[in-house]
């Protein structure tokens, strides 16, 4: 594809074509197209091509990392070698093209991802950079949904980190092709051969080396490239990095280095055979006697099947900030990272190549109003084209098709499998929602989905999944209130938090049914921070948080049972309900309450009551006794219900959750707290203050690993001291130490701290 192509939405206009400023530009009723005159003529792609490119040449992938390595600046590289911004962005300057919120920008860090088209020497590159901060754990979750590669960038002198093996383990859950990418090979502490040996032991990956650097921290200047036995050395004087030299190593001017290529590629050869049988048969007959004959191409191919079989993984090197080695990785992004069409999606069988696609992101744009990223897995989009949304049940219309270019789009007028694309128009759609052509289509899909379950004998749930794949929320572990200025302003708010909540699933918003207010349930302390600021910036709305809260959980340890009856007479209508249970602690944990029923229990009652009964439980759930919390890890068995006719469902919900209540006030009762697992990174000479003060907060410290030369303390800590942390630990560390934290599980508090915190919350400390 042509690198200096511009595309830009224009008003629907005849076609014609003329020249301006020494440009040809060719006019179409959605998209204007400029090309420098040198390159009319064979080199011009049809316009089809430009908008949809073969599937063989499209390359969907994600930028993924631990917070800090380096991601949005290796975007702004790749961005700027493909050609499609003209200077290069800088996190600490604020002007990077995928960091493009106010708070991203104020705070040098990634909080939304953001989807980018580019093309690199024939292929078309979606490109979606991801946070890094355990807070936004769920932008990884459900970009990488919708990816088929992903580029790992690790910081050389860290190796792999928490975050790290987070969107590491997002990825292997996806079954995501990786290459990694070494990236600040030019910091003091850099180590290539430490970086490796990381991905070997923490990812228990299989690194295949497909570079060595050429020198390292201070001294680095270039990389080897293995495969093809050449070095790559950039130009010092040159400032934007596009200017390097690729030279074969000879034995007379670099016998060293050429040595150990030798090495490093027979080994990375007697690696790749080992892992792929098509390539050893091929070693192992023509090229057995002398492996430097083998054809990088051949070594390419195999390198390109053991990724997509995800056996081993890529390792490159380079320093995006330095601009060095991004343009090798640009080519190995196109070389061994899959196509649409290589990867393998089961529901795409019952689709018969007829439109699948599927929401991963929905974002709120003043001017358009709700903008949906859509990833296309077969059949096509077009503007002004009706779709039904399988999850919502409903159909919608497609005003305008969209490619994403971070913050800016470019209208174009369809859109085919393995695209990702960007409607405008869908009011309803929601994150992980599945979108096809029709109601009929979907029906046609189900029923094909059907005949080969009978077949196969599957599950129907299976089935269920296969056509509404969809995205994992997590459970937020901190809230707080939320209150507008004035009351006037609350129908306002409550329509920014609804905007918020569809673009950010991992929000929770509720109603306190005791004081009236809102509570705002969030992922972390930055988490609700960004919401609040948002909510300010992009809605106007000036508003005061509450105290930040941790989200406990309850339970029961002893079993306990009760009855329950309501006789109420409402107008000229008599509603009766006799009910009796019992509450047990659950077999198994369980976030919502198991619901038995003992066999004396009329079946026929149940019909037409089960839906009251099991809402009255849930409801009552939500609440336990001691806090106010929801009740976990709890089993129901409901063994006597009586109901009079025509008594209507609410009363019997009504009945239910009444008992559910009085039954678990008279059991044993827990209180359970969220555990959060920690890794600090701390200088050696801090560490001593770093575990006197993780051992006053109740933290489990489970081992200390040598990093370098920092010390990487790992353990557990409740969440409720760990408030404020991150304040302390730049006060005890001189600001020289960083920390994670992602939640572990819930856990029992002991009787003296239940207490203490029972007492605090009624007010009696």
């Amino acid at each position: 594809m042509l690198t200096s192509l511009r595309i830009f939405a224009v008003n629907r206009q005849k076609m014609s074509s003329l020249y301006i400023n020494g440009k040809f530009c060719i006019f179409n009723s959605y998209i204007l197209t400029l090309f420098p005159l040198g390159l009319i003529g064979n080199d011009i792609k049809s316009l089809h091509s430009i908008i949809n490119p073969p599937i063989a040449k499209i390359r969907n992938i994600g930028i993924m990392a631990h917070i800090d390595a380096g991601k949005t600046t290796t975007t702004e590289r790749i961005l700027y070698y493909s050609g499609y911004t003209r200077s290069l962005g800088d996190v600490d300057d604020g002007d990077t093209v995928t960091d493009f919120m106010a708070q991203e920008r104020e705070r040098g860090i990634t909080i939304q991802s953001a989807a980018v088209t580019f093309d690199w020497k024939g292929y078309r590159v979606n490109l979606i950079d991801t946070p890094g901060h355990v807070d936004f754990t769920l932008e990884v979750e459900r970009c990488l949904r919708v990816l088929d590669g992903a580029v790992a960038v690790l910081d050389a002198s860290a190796g792999v980190e928490a975050q790290t093996l987070t969107v590491w383990r997002q990825a292997d859950k996806h079954k995501i092709p990786r290459i990694c990418f070494l990236n600040k090979m030019d910091k003091t502490g850099a180590s290539f051969k430490y970086a490796v040996e990381s991905i070997r032991e923490k990812l228990k990956a299989k690194p295949l080396l497909l570079q060595l650097p050429i020198g390292e921290a201070k001294t680095f200047k270039g990389v080897i490239d293995i495969v093809n036995k050449e070095k790559l050395l950039w130009n010092s004087n040159s400032d934007d990095g596009k200017d390097f030299e690729r030279k074969p190593l000879l034995e007379k001017s670099d016998p060293e280095l050429l040595k150990e290529t030798v090495e490093a590629r027979i080994a990375l050869i007697e690696q790749v055979a080992d892992l792929d049988d098509e390539f050893a048969d091929l070693v192992l007959g023509k090229f057995s006697e002398n492996f430097d004959l083998l054809p990088a191409e051949k070594l390419q191919t195999a390198i390109h099947r053991v990724t997509l079989a995800l056996t081993a993984v890529p390792v490159l090197c380079g320093s995006a900030l330095k601009n060095k080695a991004i343009q090798p990785l640009l080519d190995a992004i196109t070389m061994y990272l899959p196509s649409p069409e290589e990867r393998n999606y089961d529901f795409l069988q019952w689709y018969n190549g007829d439109l699948c696609a599927l929401a991963f992101k929905v974002l709120h744009d003043k001017q358009r109003g709700p903008l949906v990223f859509t990833r296309i897995y077969s059949g096509t989009l077009k503007p002004q084209s009706a779709i039904h949304n399988i999850n919502g049940n409903c159909t919608e219309k497609i005003s305008r098709l969209l490619l994403p270019f971070a913050d800016q789009h470019i209208e174009i007028p369809s859109l085919t499998a393995g695209n990702i694309a960007l409607t405008v128009g869908l009011k309803q759609t929601a994150t992980g929602d599945t979108l096809v052509s029709s109601k009929s289509s979907a029906l046609a899909a189900a029923q094909r989905a059907k005949r080969r379950e009978e077949k196969q004998q599957r599950q129907s749930c299976e089935v269920e999944r296969l056509l509404l794949a969809g995205v994992e929320i997590p459970e937020p572990v901190f809230f707080c209130t939320i209150e507008p200025s004035s009351w006037a302003k609350q129908p306002d708010l409550d329509h920014a938090l609804k905007c918020l909540q569809r673009e950010d699933p991992s929000l929770k918003v509720k109603l306190d049914p005791d004081s009236g207010q809102t509570v705002l349930c969030g992922m972390g302390e930055l988490h609700l921070e960004i919401i609040h600021d948002r909510i300010k910036r992009e809605y106007g709305l000036e508003t005061y948080l509450g105290p930040l809260q941790v989200a406990y959980r309850e339970t029961i340890m002893s079993s306990a049972r009760a009855t329950d009856t309501l006789d109420r007479t409402l107008g000229d209508k008599q509603h009766f309900v006799s009910v009796e249970l019992e509450a047990r602690p659950g077999e198994t944990p369980s976030v919502t309450p198991v619901i038995e029923y003992a066999k004396s229990v009329s079946r026929d009652l149940l019909k037409d009551s089960q839906e009251a009964v099991e809402n009255g439980v849930h409801n009552a759930c939500l609440q336990g006794p001691l806090l106010g919390s929801p009740i976990q890890d709890v089993t129901i068995t409901l063994h006597s219900l009586v109901i009079h006719p025509g008594t209507s469902a609410t009363m019997i919900s009504a009945c239910v959750s009444r008992c559910v209540q009085k039954v678990l006030k008279k059991a044993d009762k827990q209180i359970l707290e969220p555990l959060m697992h920690l890794e600090v990174t701390v200088p050696r000479d801090f560490l001593s203050p770093v575990l006197a003060d993780l051992a006053q907060r109740r933290g489990n410290v489970q081992e200390i690993q040598t990093r370098q030369y920092n010390r990487v303390v790992i353990g557990f800590v409740p969440l409720a001291e760990i408030m404020g942390y991150s304040t302390v630990l730049r006060t005890i560390t001189s600001g020289s130490a960083t920390f994670v934290l992602e939640l572990s599980t819930y856990r029992a508090m002991n009787p003296q701290d239940q207490n203490t915190l029972l007492s605090q919350k009624s007010g009696t400390m």
